[in-house]
């Protein structure tokens, strides 16, 4: 991707303060110290303020280190939704020099197999809703140290005990699950208070998280996320947001999943940093509770995407909220339409500013200016980031030429874990990535997207790929072939329709939904299923998706 040094580049301001720090921890322990009064995390009306989170990840760090036989470089499994106990895990395992391998609990059995085989985990923290898949699979990979926390764990008692008895007994969501070896996550903090732990110490080139990836072709890859990936990471989004947000003083909402790279950065990194408060929802669809939560809030700041906030303007009781202290919302994960952010607007007062990003990059790419946001546009290069555009060839287009955007910059990946070959197809020698999405450069200095990769789907800010979807399909013994892909949904974005050619009559649509539900994570089955006699293919008999798409 070499080109001619008058090629049209588009760069942000420098990036102060990346020679700070060393790694994620020498950030951490700043903060903690810093802001120890202050609130960290919140959830389910318990708070932990970044002294207490400095104490319990202490605890965590000491039985990782006094406790089993995992070094420093090791990987842990870390599976949870949005809890407490996610940032004290994190920050813990970071403590005692393990590698963090954020697991989506979504998961089915099947991915989270590849994913725990993958990246070689050795330990895993998982709640025991879906422990059980866990038992079905333990046997399957490397992992030798299992913790099972359950929803209300960080909560005092008698709240945790109600919590966690009515989550099992009334709502009926733990099933049943025998892991004789596993030790509960209040134990192991139990067992590592008082004891010393060693603070471990990292290189900046020494890997932080291992951030899995889907790919448009074979299984999902880890990225390899460095300690400078991800503080480059932090101080740019200080750089676009210290304008609008102060320190040690801010309460942000964070209803996405902490364990996806978006808000992983964001609140779990970049809200640290700050001293700020971030407000873990657990279970943002059910919307009611949501608001209920909101409702006790004066928040400054709000992380979303698209369908959440056409979710929320929808009803009157949020429309009712008092939103005299939001001055920031933010989106990313997928296109923001305009109609969903005028309607935000009218609500809160408060513009949405878009970003973009992905887990390669750590993921923030580029962002509005909360005080000059243009809608339609994903904003200009944060701080020490150059982006451009290429041709099919290579060469550097012009400005407001769609081209493939491609970026460089500190929070560009280190590569593909144990994937030489992948990362060479995506990552040059100069450090630019190819994002595989088409773009135009604006002479403003703003980027627009104008279609993205062609065969990747969004659904509700999860990319789905249809090469994993197909491979399930073609398991079914009445499937001759399949292809998926996305079509236009008013709630999720999009919606994924497959096109099926069986060699049976009497095979439906509901059969094969449920034939996906045992392989995929939900929001990966298909919505709509169509089935044809024959599907369109090239001369060398590859499906054309892109036909389907225009049918």
């Amino acid at each position: 991707m070499s080109q001619p040094t008058s090629a049209p580049i588009l760069s942000g301001p420098t990036l102060e303060g990346l020679d700070d720090y060393t790694s994620v921890m020498d950030v951490f322990h700043a903060s903690v110290k810093r802001f120890a009064d202050k609130p960290a995390f919140s959830c389910m009306g318990r708070t932990l303020s970044y002294g207490e989170l400095d104490l319990l990840s202490a605890d965590f760090a000491a039985w990782l280190q006094h406790k089993t036989d995992l070094e420093p470089g090791d990987r842990i499994a870390i599976q949870l939704p949005n809890v407490l106990q996610f940032p004290v895990a994190v920050f813990g395992a970071l403590r005692a020099g393990l590698v963090v391998v954020n697991t989506n609990p979504l998961y089915t059995e099947r991915e989270m197999r590849h994913q725990f085989d993958d990246s070689g985990a050795k330990a895993i923290l998982i709640l025991a809703n879906m422990a059980d898949k866990l038992e079905r699979v333990l046997g399957q990979t490397q992992i030798k140290h299992v913790l099972v926390t359950e929803l209300g764990d960080l909560h005092g008692f008698p709240k945790r005990a109600l919590i966690n008895a009515v989550v099992k007994h009334v709502k009926k969501m733990v099933p049943k699950y025998s892991l004789p070896s596993a030790i509960g996550f209040r134990q192991a903090l139990a067992k590592g208070h008082g004891l010393e732990h060693r603070e471990v110490a990292r290189e900046t080139g020494d890997i932080a998280a291992l951030q899995y990836t889907g790919g448009t072709t074979g299984p999902a890859k880890g990225t390899m996320l460095t300690n400078r990936n991800l503080i480059a990471n932090m101080l740019q989004a200080r750089s676009l947001m210290s304008d609008v947000l102060g320190e040690g003083c801010e309460t942000v909402i964070a209803p996405l999943p902490v364990y996806h790279i978006y808000t992983f950065t964001v609140n779990c990194l970049f809200m640290m940093e700050t001293g700020n408060h971030s407000v873990l929802i657990t279970n943002p669809r059910d919307i009611d509770g949501f608001i209920k939560t909101l409702k006790t809030l004066k928040f400054s700041g709000f992380v979303g995407l698209n369908t959440l906030f056409n979710a929320l303007a929808n009803r009157e009781d949020f429309r009712a909220l008092d939103f005299s202290s939001l001055k920031l919302t933010i989106s990313g994960g997928m296109a923001l339409t305009k109609a969903a952010a005028k309607r935000w607007e009218e609500i809160t007062g408060c513009p949405i500013a878009e970003g973009y990003g992905m887990t390669e990059t750590s993921p923030i790419v580029s962002f509005n200016p909360p005080s000059a946001i243009q809608l339609g546009t994903i904003g200009k290069p944060v701080a020490g980031t150059s982006v451009k555009v290429i041709n099919d060839d290579g060469e550097s287009l012009p400005l407001g030429e769609p081209g493939e955007l491609c970026v460089q910059g500190p929070q560009v990946m280190k590569g593909y874990w144990n994937r030489p070959e992948d990362t060479a197809k995506t990552l040059d020698g100069e450090g630019w990535i190819r994002t595989g999405d088409i773009a135009v450069l604006q002479e403003d200095g703003y980027i627009r997207i104008v279609d993205r990769k062609k065969d990747m789907i969004i659904v509700s800010g999860f990319n789905v790929y249809p090469n994993e979807i197909e491979d399930v399909v073609a398991g079914h013994p009445e499937v001759i072939e399949a292809a998926a892909i996305g079509v236009a949904d008013d709630n999720s974005g999009e919606a994924i329709k497959l096109f099926v050619v069986s060699r049976s009559d009497t095979l439906d649509a509901e059969t094969l939904r449920g034939w996906c539900k045992k392989e995929l994570a939900a929001y990966k089955v298909p919505k709509l299923i169509e089935f044809r006699d024959e599907l369109p293919k090239t001369n060398v008999g590859k499906v054309l998706r892109r036909e389907l798409r225009e049918s």
